[in-house]
């Protein structure tokens, strides 16, 4: 639970530029990579990703302007990438603007419980790291390098002059 708003704003911005490294890598094509028939595509997991800001955040009591939320996945990687680059720095924008530390100890209602807003932010975060978890192995699937976020990537190990660890 984030008890600062600079606390909050601090792991946001990693989080959403660690994010938008994977959106960045996807291609048009990808998007329909799917694990099996009856799962989520990949793009549908980055368009989740993207449209939960907005739904989240307003369940939260911040305003983002009448905003669509449940619109169809695009078929243009770029679209997913721009859309969540305006939705995330609209968050923070929100956050800075509308709420102040005591603000995140506040309740509201949140998928059928009481959560404190600084809780509701983040289950955000962590919300979106589950899904990016998805996304790699689907975007291996689909042939696409995954980037190293929190360490080097298997490819990267060739970069720094090291083999790779052992499988």
């Amino acid at each position: 639970m984030f008890h600062k708003i600079d606390e909050f704003t601090e792991v946001w911005g990693k989080t959403s530029t660690n994010t938008l490294k994977m959106l960045h890598a996807l291609t048009d094509e990808s998007l329909n990579q799917a694990v099996a028939d009856d799962h989520r595509t990949l793009g549908r997991i980055a368009w989740h990703i993207t449209m939960t800001i907005p739904e989240m955040a307003e369940q939260m009591g911040l305003d983002f302007g009448g905003f669509e939320w449940e619109q169809p996945v695009p078929k243009i990687a770029q679209e997913i990438v721009d859309t969540y680059l305006k939705l995330a720095k609209t968050l923070i924008d929100r956050v800075k603007l509308d709420w102040d530390d005591d603000v995140l100890t506040s309740e509201v209602d949140m998928y059928g419980e009481k959560w404190q807003r600084g809780f509701g932010l983040r289950a955000l975060v962590e919300h979106e790291i589950h899904h990016r978890g998805q996304m790699t192995v689907l975007m291996r699937q689909a042939g696409i390098r995954v980037p190293g976020l929190y360490g080097p990537a298997k490819e990267d190990w060739a970069a720094f002059g090291q083999e790779e660890p052992p499988v």
